[in-house]
């Protein structure tokens, strides 16, 4: 029971950090588009 809670946990931090690096491209991707404009 134990091996799984850790393995679940894992997971979700895993997916965690893939979720707010996804975030992190699209915010990155905004501003360029936004410095493209501006110029």
């Amino acid at each position: 029971m134990k091996k799984v809670a850790i393995l679940l946990a894992v997971l979700g931090m895993l997916a965690g950090c893939n979720t707010m690096e996804g975030l992190g491209k699209d915010i990155q991707q905004g501003g360029q588009k936004l410095e493209k404009s501006a110029k």
